[in-house]
């Protein structure tokens, strides 16, 4: 085929290859990932629906390559398989989109004999089978074998279909496992079938050949085919590849993100380390949708440096938050936003006064508890930017004077930042929670390791006015076959005030438990909780909610 595009020195060639031929070129190391790719994340059911997808003759998307003289960083293992390196004085193809199906088709059809077969994810997810008698596929194609017995005789190895004696063996096995000739020759015929469908099948490869990484790079952004695109931070640590090293962007944020996270505060989003790496290198659009390549050599002088302030600045930022505003876990931050922009003070700040921390501490709950900061536009976020560093100079303040705090939220929902902001407050408010048999709940432990579970409801039927309130939950360990109701009941029959006091659950509202008056104890509840923080809103200076309980609006990230 002749070319279709040319940008500058690099052309762009549509082909047409077998698949045998692509994964031969990996097994040989000539077809190469290089490290700035996305790890492998496809989940298992998503390696089956290919297989799938290519027995039924479904074309599974282009492939995009760059041939190179250019000697990249590149995985030396590929599906879990292990590829020599690339040929020395040769060209060398680059995958740039299609690392997810490659690394499925050539850990699976080219996994070795003696390839580790386990209980363990890592082990069984790259073998895949064919089941070839109708009965044992139930329309399920293409199974995993995740048990530890043997795998039945009629499910055929997807490793075994391109190599003749791998074949030949199955088919040998298939002869002795099998009632009857006529069984043997029909489940052989099936077999024969789906190993000539894996070989006669063919992929579209767009191959660019020539330019620089940049280019290479700019061209994917264009054509991009398999419907999931370059996350920015991707977009721009392939464009500035080489310019911290040997290490990429993404490897660097990776660590960030692991350091944060060992440090027991849990891990802070890719993307909000990728906009703190791009504010404190001095940009300040760093929520833009396009233009990732102009972006790109904006910063690339920068760009060392910034990583390393990032992640210096990141451990102050955790500190702050969580030493000073009670800020155990990365999860319970209302906007990822408030992050970077605590990035941004910390480090153009040159000396932290104490009056500077009380006003931080005073604007967190502030634009946490107004919701200031939902579906904050591009503009926005700049503006937010210039303040913050207006104020870290001391040439501007934080005025949030006019924001109020919204309503009690309705419903229980992690995704909105009123209700993270009302469990800061929670958490801070009742920090010495018992349980039934008064030993003490580690909520922590199981707020890091779980979401909305670890707040159990106190009323679980169905279609309960006010059921999805926060007022309907409590964080407490009970018996087996004993409900969270039954226990509080048991507590105020048995005057165990302390433990129900630890939960902020009074007397008066139990009432209603014992006489099956759902609502009204939900509501009791309310009244009682939000009365106490609104208490906690009007201490810290913040106009409270003209109402008592509102929507709890999805606004996180």
């Amino acid at each position: 085929m002749g070319d279709f595009g040319v940008v500058k020195d690099i052309s762009v060639v549509p082909e047409v290859h077998f698949l045998e031929q692509v994964l031969e070129r990996i097994s040989q190391g000539e077809l190469r990932v290089p490290k700035f790719q996305r790890p492998f994340l496809w989940r298992p059911e998503q390696m089956l629906q290919l297989f799938d997808s290519m027995e039924r003759g479904y074309p599974m998307g282009s492939l995009l390559i760059w041939e190179t003289t250019m000697q990249l960083e590149s995985l030396d293992a590929i599906g879990g398989r292990s590829i020599p390196p690339a040929p020395e004085g040769a060209k060398v193809a680059y995958v740039l989109d299609g690392h997810q199906r490659l690394s499925t088709l050539f850990g699976v059809l080219h996994r070795s004999a003696d390839a580790p077969q386990s209980t363990q994810q890592e082990d069984w997810m790259w073998w895949v089978y064919r089941p070839l008698v109708r009965s044992a596929h139930d329309g399920v194609r293409y199974r995993h074998w995740k048990r530890g017995e043997t795998v039945p005789g009629n499910f055929l190895p997807m490793r075994s279909v391109l190599g003749t004696l791998d074949f030949l063996e199955y088919a040998r096995k298939l002869s002795e496992i099998s009632d009857s000739r006529e069984e043997a020759d029909r489940l052989t015929t099936e077999s024969e079938r789906i190993a000539k469908r894996v070989k006669n099948y063919k992929v579209s490869v767009v191959r660019m050949e020539g330019g620089t990484l940049q280019q290479a790079i700019e061209v994917f952004s264009r054509i991009n085919s398999s419907g999931q695109k370059m996350r920015p931070d991707q977009m721009v640590s392939a464009l500035t590849y080489g310019n911290i090293g040997s290490e990429t962007l993404s490897d660097k944020m990776e660590e960030i993100k692991g350091r944060v996270a060992g440090s027991g505060f849990g891990e802070i989003p890719i993307m909000t380390i990728f906009q703190t790496v791009l504010a404190l290198s001095g940009e300040e659009d760093v929520q833009r949708d396009t233009s990732w390549e102009t972006m790109a050599r904006k910063v690339q002088s920068h760009l060392m440096t910034a990583v390393e302030n990032t992640d210096r600045i990141l451990q102050e930022v955790v500190e702050f938050l969580r030493d000073e505003v009670r800020v155990p876990l990365a999860r319970l931050v209302p906007y990822n936003i408030q992050i970077l922009l605590l990035a941004v003070f910390f480090h153009f700040s040159e000396k932290v006064e104490m009056e500077q921390r009380a006003k931080l501490r005073n604007w967190f709950w502030t634009t946490s508890l107004a919701g200031t900061f939902a579906g904050a536009t591009t503009t926005q976020v700049r503006n937010f930017i210039q303040q913050m560093k207006a104020f870290a100079l001391g040439t501007g303040g934080l005025n949030y004077s006019g924001e109020r705090a919204r309503a009690f939220p309705e419903r229980f929902d992690l995704r909105s930042a009123r209700v993270r902001a009302y469990l800061l407050w929670d958490l801070q408010t009742f920090p010495e929670r018992k349980n039934l048999d008064g030993s003490t709940a580690n909520v922590l432990e199981q707020l890091a390791t779980a979401h909305s579970e670890t707040y159990r409801h106190i009323i679980t039927q169905s279609g309960v006015p006010g059921a999805s309130s926060p007022a309907n939950r409590i964080v407490m360990r009970t018996p087996p076959g004993v409900s969270i109701r039954q226990a509080l009941i048991k507590l105020a029959e048995e005057g165990r005030a302390d433990i129900l006091d630890s939960h902020g659950v009074s007397l008066a509202s139990i009432e209603h438990l014992k006489t099956d008056e759902f609502p009204g104890f939900i509501l009791a509840r309310q009244h009682e909780v939000a009365a106490r923080e609104r208490q906690f809103i009007e201490s810290l200076g913040i106009k409270s909610a003209d109402k008592e309980a509102g929507e709890a609006d999805i606004d996180t990230e």
